[in-house]
């Protein structure tokens, strides 16, 4: 009886971290809190606002995630996403210099932050010719840049292509987190409404 009792304890117990190492390699891998935070500095950058960083006494990493089964630690990860790239670093400055002459049309409501990481136009029948075609012309910029953004952030951290997606979803929360009150905002269900 009680060999039957040990045999079924360890198999629930290497069960249990055999589920706990497949959970912690998905979370080493794509630590989507890291990038949220990433996503929030960048989205700060660009938009140029000062962002708040997480500070820790020196020495200490300033961040990291504890995994446990019933109480034991079974490990400690550090995950630093790298947003500093010299690709990156071009993309960024670039979406930073086009800022100013996208925002009249947020404050318009000509465009607006979509569900995806992407800016979508919303309303241009309210503008001119010339406007209409500075909008497009500017949008479609905009969203080059940000799907190259996207895809050399998980490039440089070693993400791979099928988490692109999720790194979309990351930002389209930043962008639409940093929009300012009356900018038009799509949210994930896909209905829009004013920030």
């Amino acid at each position: 009886m009680k060999r039957k009792l040990l045999k079924i304890f360890c198999i629930l117990f290497l069960t249990v971290i055999a589920g706990n190492c497949i959970s912690l390699t998905v979370n080493v891998n794509f630590p989507a809190g890291e990038v949220q935070k990433a996503a929030d500095k960048v989205v700060g950058d660009i938009r140029g606002k000062e962002t708040n960083q997480d500070t820790a006494p020196e020495g200490k990493p300033q961040s990291f995630k504890k995994i446990f089964i019933f109480a034991i630690p079974v490990a400690y990860a550090e995950v630093n996403v790298d947003v500093s790239t010299p690709p990156i670093r071009k993309l960024k400055k670039s979406m930073k210099e086009r800022f100013p002459d996208l925002e009249p049309f947020y404050n318009k409501g000509a465009i607006g932050e979509g569900n995806e990481g992407l800016v979508d136009i919303r309303d241009i029948e309210g503008l001119d010719l010339k406007e209409r075609a500075k909008a497009k012309k500017l949008v479609n910029e905009e969203n080059g840049d940000r799907e190259a953004l996207y895809r050399e952030i998980a490039k440089a951290n070693k993400f791979g292509e099928e988490t692109i997606p999720d790194i979309k979803k990351i930002f389209a929360n930043s962008w639409r987190e940093d929009a300012r009150t009356g900018w038009w905002i799509q949210k994930n269900n896909g209905q829009w409404g004013k920030k």
